[in-house]
């Protein structure tokens, strides 16, 4: 049984950090681009990082550029989405997804063999 659990979420002040972790079990980790992407409430979700499968090559989407960082450790099977300078518009839920591609900017739901539950980010201005 494939499982993609989300953890780290919360609520924070602007301008705070929050780190994102997703645990992975049942897919074959390295096998996956991996990616983060978040639905605020009354939106579609929304792309906002991926990686690679080695994790040599990491995208991100503008409105996250230089403040976020995606990572993953392929020995452990863990995703990660290290979070700086939030912002209230940053408010959404987190959701990490495995693509069956090669990563990229603005991976398309549809190369999404797996999704995580999602984990609440709020934060406050």
């Amino acid at each position: 049984q494939v499982q993609l659990v989300e953890s780290g979420g919360g609520l924070v002040q602007a301008g705070d950090s929050l780190r994102l972790s997703c645990a992975t079990s049942g897919v074959t980790f390295g096998s996956y681009a991996m990616c983060w992407f978040r639905q605020a409430p009354g939106k579609e979700r929304e792309y906002v990082a991926s990686i690679d499968r080695s994790g040599s090559f990491t995208y991100y989407a503008d409105p996250v550029k230089e403040r976020f960082t995606i990572s993953r450790d392929n020995a452990e099977d863990m995703l990660y989405l290290q979070m700086h300078n939030l912002r209230p518009e940053d408010t959404a839920v987190y959701y990490c997804a495995a693509d069956r591609g090669r990563g990229g900017y603005n991976v398309p739901t549809y190369r999404i063999d797996y999704w995580g539950q999602g984990t609440q980010v709020t934060v406050s201005s």
